[in-house]
């Protein structure tokens, strides 16, 4: 059972307008947020594959993504008639909104083109998820460092017209907002951490080399534990961190942390 009914009259198909779009993907959202993904994305199939060949349902438990899912067909007609005809049917009480997504999933591409075109697609869906969790993560942060409305002033905190008295340029700006390694955007640098004492430059070449672009390796003089990958280009960095953050050295011994250099 999925729970569906509709809320208007649907369309005969032959009386679709015949758009055409290279995407493929229907975005859903205002599902039931208590369904589990698994009996959501059944419901899900049996309703949306009455209208093409659905060759892929992706539907999320994090908190963010609750309550919407994707559904990819074979064909950009097929999802053009879904959207049309699905559109404010109900499903577990709940009437879903449908458009088309914004951008081709990966199973379109992998379907459609060859792997260099989907390496690229990929490279680009992870560079645009790192950068909105760079944002995400800095507003998080100035929101912190923002004092509450009518919050008491911070013991030792000088008024701003004695900086004047000094002489000092007052320029009402707080602190900087600090983003955390993790979610900094993507550049062509990489900042390797958690190396097993005595990993030397030829090791992390070995690992490093094998990525297009690869420049260098280079080793901080009197620390350990740390270096820098540098890459001709974003694209080449977005796939090294892609296939190497988390690898276990030293048979397990440490587990490395990449990032992407600070700027």
């Amino acid at each position: 059972m999925c729970h569906c009914t509709p809320t208007h009259t649907r369309p005969p198909r032959d009386q679709l307008p015949g758009k055409t779009n290279s995407i493929r993907r229907v975005y859903v959202r205002n599902l039931e947020e208590r369904v589990k993904p698994e009996p959501l994305k059944q419901a899900l199939h049996a309703i949306f594959s009455e209208y093409g060949n659905v060759i892929d349902i992706v539907a999320k438990t994090n908190l963010k993504a609750k309550g919407q899912a994707f559904v990819v067909f074979d064909s950009a007609e097929s999802a053009q008639a879904a959207i049309e005809e699905v559109q404010g049917f109900e499903l577990f009480e709940k009437p879903m909104h449908v458009a088309m997504a914004r951008t081709r999933s990966d199973a379109t591409v992998m379907q459609t083109g060859n792997d260099e075109e989907f390496d690229a697609h990929k490279r680009r869906r992870i560079a645009e998820k790192d950068k909105k969790k760079a944002l995400e993560s800095a507003e998080e942060q100035k929101r912190l460092k923002r004092p509450m409305p009518g919050a008491p002033a911070e013991a030792g905190a000088r008024p701003v017209k004695n900086a004047r008295g000094a002489g000092l340029k007052a320029t009402g700006a707080g602190p900087a907002a600090v983003v955390p390694d993790e979610y900094l955007p993507p550049n062509r640098i990489l900042f390797v951490q958690n190396l097993p004492d005595g990993f030397d430059k030829d090791e992390l070449t070995s690992i490093f080399g094998r990525f297009e672009g690869f420049r260098e390796v280079r080793m901080v003089p009197g620390r350990s534990g740390i270096a820098f990958v540098e890459y001709d280009a974003e694209a080449g960095a977005i796939t090294a961190k892609e296939n190497t953050a988390g690898m276990p050295l030293k048979n397990g011994e440490k587990t490395m942390k990449v990032t992407y250099q600070r700027q």
